[in-house]
């Protein structure tokens, strides 16, 4: 098992997503047409089937992609030290996130 995942990991670092994940310009990306028509219709049409489940979590995960690139979690490693100070509220963000997850997938139904 562990060659197999080290060999997706190396895949995975052979075509430098990790890079390219981290230098997403959002605001480029948000006014691009390829991807906003896209992302329009695909909202329009949750909301048509009132698919609320959907919705929120797709919020979510733009939500965490957000704050994963703030500025705040820029901060949070200075240097090769983890400021110990800015642990604390990115676990909490984190753990409300599962949290939220696990209730519109397990507890909750459409």
């Amino acid at each position: 098992m562990t060659e197999f995942l080290g060999q997706i990991v190396d895949f995975i670092n052979s075509t430098n997503v990790p890079q390219q994940i981290s230098e997403v310009d959002a605001k480029g990306l948000f006014t691009n047409t390829w991807f906003l028509v896209p992302l329009i219709v695909f909202v329009c049409y949750n909301l048509y089937k009132q698919a609320m489940n959907t919705l929120v979590l797709t919020g979510l995960g733009f939500g965490l992609w957000i704050f994963s690139g703030s500025r705040y979690m820029e901060g949070l490693v200075v240097g090769d030290q983890l400021q110990l100070v800015k642990v604390l509220p990115v676990v909490g963000v984190f753990i409300g996130a599962i949290a939220i997850a696990i209730y519109f997938l397990f507890m909750r139904s459409d």
